[in-house]
């Protein structure tokens, strides 16, 4: 224990002056100063408790009026700013880290994993994540990602639901190498994880509009005021070297501004302290009508204001939204983002600071469940939440200004960027770059020196491309199977999956490797009941019910609840402004069809003009769809065994149908899939 006493206050004693917050469950008001000359209470070998207290002098502690603290919140404490027993744990001969180090590692931006499809000694590896703010990938990271996917990790590269890249396998040595590869090709892992403000979204389309460039520049300054300052993840993988671009002056002076008492004065984090926040806050920047960025399950959104000539003005503010549960626990829940405010463009960040100095003084530090702003605004109502954070900010927020109905915004396919140059925005199933496209993405990529943005519906965007370039990588594309989207199925469009099994130690059954099946089975059901080839639905799956893909909007959302079992949830709407409720439990994976057929059919003929089914589902209620996928009897087959308007003959028909067998698919599908690969290829070559 003494050795621990000893790394866990070097460096934090390094100045001669410094001054340690206690922390008493809230905001940490009582302070004990220390000199050059501090003495280091000895922590008995035997004593079950691991607390260490620097203090002026020998005293005795009064413990009884503390509040209980979660396990986090020890190690966090003890750490010296998120650096041990890290530190010492990367340097070991073992293949794994233990458990105050495998929380540390998070606010690096790494999770260990171990792959649960192995049986016998477990095979640990490091799952890291990068931090993109918007987005944005220079050409030099997006090469290195490539590049580090293939030599330290699993040949694939995983793009996220917050804009972001997931590397998986890494292994404990190798770590180092691959964090400083990405540090020094221009990007970052600091704060992808863990207790602190994590990626910053806002709209990938690149667009050279006013609302959408001071979206992004926004955008980037949050994640700049919310980036740690106490140097833990440069110490840790650059040996202290800083690889920092200059902020502007206005993030500076309002993450430094503690006019209103929202900071730590002389801490090395004045906004989080020595406990950071209480558990991870989300953050989204839009433009109004564009939900691309799924706004109301941030803990804030921010919608630019601008004026009649589209100059911005300032920005509505939304607080509260967040998708995570745990089954079984009612008190746990989704909730959707409210209104806050409204504030002039020079205030935002010191109104966001104001938000999450907030949380971070009256967040849940006990159960960590419980922890996300979304609980303490249920719990307080947003009155009293706006009253706290309006002592915060120093002002009263003006009133929310109207906006327009939320849109979901794709940005899939061609478009003109506004400055001469095009995106072309790609769908990438669940996110998984890999094979063939992987190889294509980089050669075009590295070819035609291109930037790419990562979207929060795990798509990827190829910026400022020229003119002339389109055709040739249009055809690039497309023979790698990066198609337009008028090619692509629909429901495969809007779908979702968090990574789930093998890796995800959350999780309860598949996502990512069964949707691809799930799709299929869907758009059977589809023809089965009459629906056309162009509907769709949006369908989202998790393995847990964490909700990293967001599937409490969904208008289908499948949430693991066991071994190859799903709740069932409806009710969330195709521009993602409603919240979706839990229809059924337990539903196992081979039972899909008897919810989803009689669902589905009572959609095609039940609904109202140009109706969408979270809204019919929502208008018609939960007790009477349960009534009708309970007694279901199923729908009458059309006498004719095949399709009149595809096969000419019933041989044809047949063989057809034995080959869509193999694939798990029916013979009108397989048919309708080979002409359309057939039309695009023909297409690709010519019109694009």
């Amino acid at each position: 224990m003494a050795t621990s006493a000893g790394a866990v206050n070097t460096g934090i004693l390094k100045d001669s002056k410094f001054r340690i917050q206690k922390f008493n469950g809230l905001r940490p008001c009582d302070t004990i100063s220390l000199s050059r000359f501090v003495h280091v209470l000895p922590v008995s070998s035997s004593s079950n408790s691991s607390v260490i207290t620097a203090v002026s002098a020998p005293v005795k502690t009064d413990t009884s009026a503390e509040p209980k603290r979660s396990k986090v919140e020890i190690f966090k404490e003890q750490s010296n700013f998120i650096r041990y027993p890290l530190n010492e744990e990367l340097v070991s001969e073992a293949p794994n880290i233990n458990e105050a180090a495998t929380q540390l590692i998070k606010f690096h931006g790494s999770y260990m994993q171990t792959n649960r499809d192995e049986r016998g000694t477990k095979s640990y590896q490091f799952m890291l994540r990068t931090k993109n703010p918007c987005g944005k990938v220079p050409n030099k990271l997006y090469l290195a990602m490539d590049e580090l996917a293939d030599e330290f990790g699993i040949g694939t590269l995983r793009l996220t639901t917050r804009q972001t890249f997931q590397l998986h396998g890494v292994m404990k040595k190798n770590l180092k190498t691959v964090m400083s590869t990405i540090i020094r090709s221009m990007g970052s892992t600091l704060g992808a994880c863990g207790d602190l403000n994590r990626n910053v979204l806002a709209p990938a389309a690149p667009f050279t509009r006013k609302d959408y460039v001071f979206a992004q520049e926004t955008a980037d300054n949050i994640a700049a005021l919310l980036t740690p300052q106490s140097g833990f993840y440069y110490d840790m993988w650059v040996d202290g070297e800083k690889f920092m671009t200059a902020e502007p002056p206005e993030v500076t002076k309002a993450r430094n501004d503690n006019s209103h008492n929202t900071n730590f004065p002389d801490s090395p984090e004045p906004i989080y302290g020595t406990q950071f926040l209480p558990r991870k806050f989300k953050v989204a920047v839009t433009v109004p009508a564009d939900n691309s960025v799924d706004i109301l399950t941030n803990d804030i959104g921010v919608v630019v204001v601008s004026d009649a000539d589209g100059e911005p003005q300032g920005f509505n503010l939304y607080v509260g939204g967040g998708m995570g549960r745990t089954h079984r626990i009612e008190t746990t829940f989704p909730r959707l983002a409210e209104p806050l405010g409204y504030v002039p463009k020079e205030d935002i960040l010191y109104a966001v600071k104001a938000i999450v100095v907030t949380q971070r003084e009256n967040g849940r530090r006990d159960e960590r469940r419980y922890s996300r702003m979304k609980y303490l605004i249920s719990s307080w109502g947003i009155e009293k939440f706006r009253s706290v954070v309006e002592g915060y900010y120093g002002k009263k927020f003006e009133p929310f200004r109207e906006l327009p109905e939320w849109e979901f915004e794709s940005y899939l396919g061609w478009h003109d960027q506004g400055n001469g140059a095009l995106f072309c925005g790609l769908h990438v199933d669940s996110g998984r770059v890999g094979g063939k496209m992987k190889k294509t993405l980089r050669e075009v990529v590295e070819k035609y020196n291109l930037d790419v943005r990562l979207t929060p519906n795990q798509n990827i965007i190829l910026c400022d491309i020229r003119r002339a370039w389109r055709r040739p990588i249009t055809t690039a594309l497309a023979q790698a199977g990066l198609l337009h989207p008028r090619y692509v199925d629909p429901l495969n469009i809007t779908a979702m999956a968090c990574p789930a099994m093998p890796l995800c130690p959350l999780a309860i059954t598949e996502a990512e490797r069964g949707i691809p099946d799930i799709l299929k089975r869907v758009r059977s059901v589809f023809d089965k009941v009459g629906l056309k080839y162009s509907e769709s639905v949006v369908i989202r799956i998790t393995g847990c019910p964490n909700g990293c893909a967001r599937p409490y909007m969904a208008e289908l959302g499948l949430v693991g609840d066991g071994p190859n079992s799903y709740q069932i949830w409806l009710g969330g709407t195709p521009n993602q402004s409603s919240l979706a409720r839990t229809f059924m439990n337990k539903v196992k994976i081979h039972d899909l069809e008897k919810a989803l057929e009689p669902l589905f059919y009572c959609w095609k003929r039940k609904r109202q003009q140009k109706e969408s089914f979270g809204d019919f589902t929502n208008r018609v209620g939960f007790e009477k769809l349960q009534h009708i996928v309970e007694t279901w009897n199923g729908i009458v087959e059309a006498p004719s065994r095949y399709n009149l308007k595809l096969f000419t003959d019933k041989e044809t028909f047949e063989a057809m149908d034995d080959l869509a067998r193999l694939q798990n698919k029916n013979a009108h599908q397989l048919a309708m899939e080979v002409v359309r690969n057939y039309v695009a290829a023909q297409q690709n070559g010519k019109g694009e």
